[in-house]
């Protein structure tokens, strides 16, 4: 009795249950990745705002510097669980699709500039600003900042805008039901920030050799921030012009 319905042949309940589930799956990933990104995003800026004052407020450089490696660990890990479900054909995944083909040649230069960048961070703070290996530490994490300032400036613009809608989606009791996991989305996000808090707090005893060595960093904006800024500034504005992501869909 088909021909009475425009509805077509009715699916088994154990498929419509599946493909609500794998549905509900890229809907999750996408919240918790724009959520992941907007924690990140916070501090990046507050560690910009005190990179400016480095020369007094090097103990939190650190300590914002350390913190935000857990919600970078977070947005990694979700954003490569993505990537991971659409190349082993994952069928929601796939019919979801893959990032613009632009952001998915930058994510590995941003992937990479946000290691380097991080990693030559933590490494400073491990060794001291009187080490021999600081010198050249100290140069490749000014070049990473550099580098990584304008990559990460496209990104954002490219992102920022569907990030409200996805995140106020989670406080929508219909949405909650419809894509579950709110909990654990905000449990391993608290996580992240809590690990890192604990992290930065260990390694405060060695910001003290960089607190001796303050009256040698100049009161000025640090010149590679300044040249990152600028940078950064050219590159989101172009990368609005060029890719105008409010008209994604």
């Amino acid at each position: 009795m088909n021909f009475l319905t425009d509805r077509g042949p009715m699916r088994p309940p154990e498929q419509t249950r599946i493909n609500v589930e794998q549905h509900s799956s890229v809907a999750g990933n996408e919240r918790i990745i724009a959520l992941a990104g907007s924690v990140l995003l916070v501090l990046i800026l507050a560690e910009i705002v005190i990179a400016a004052k480095m020369h007094v407020l090097m103990p939190v450089h650190i300590f914002v510097g350390v913190l935000l490696t857990f919600p970078l660990l977070v947005k990694i890990g979700s954003t490569g669980y993505r990537f991971l479900r659409y190349y082993t054909g994952s069928p929601a995944f796939v019919q979801k699709g893959p990032p613009r083909l632009e952001m998915r040649l930058l994510a590995p230069l941003l992937l990479i500039a946000s290691l380097g960048l991080v990693g030559s961070g933590i490494l400073l703070a491990l060794l001291g600003p009187t080490h021999a290996l600081s010198v050249w530490v100290l140069r490749l994490h000014a070049l990473s900042v550099i580098c990584w300032l304008p990559l990460l400036a496209v990104h954002v613009g490219a992102y920022i805008w569907r990030v409200p809608r996805l995140i106020s989606a989670d406080w929508q009791k219909r949405s909650r039901r419809l894509v579950p996991g709110w909990g654990w989305r905000y449990g391993i996000n608290s996580v992240a920030l809590l690990a890192g808090a604990g992290a930065a707090a260990l390694f405060l005893p060695h910001a003290a050799s960089w607190v001796a060595w303050e009256p040698n960093i100049a009161p000025q904006i640090p010149g590679p921030l300044l040249a990152a800024i600028f940078f950064a500034f050219l590159a989101g504005l172009g990368g609005l012009v060029i890719l105008r992501p409010w008209r994604w869909h």
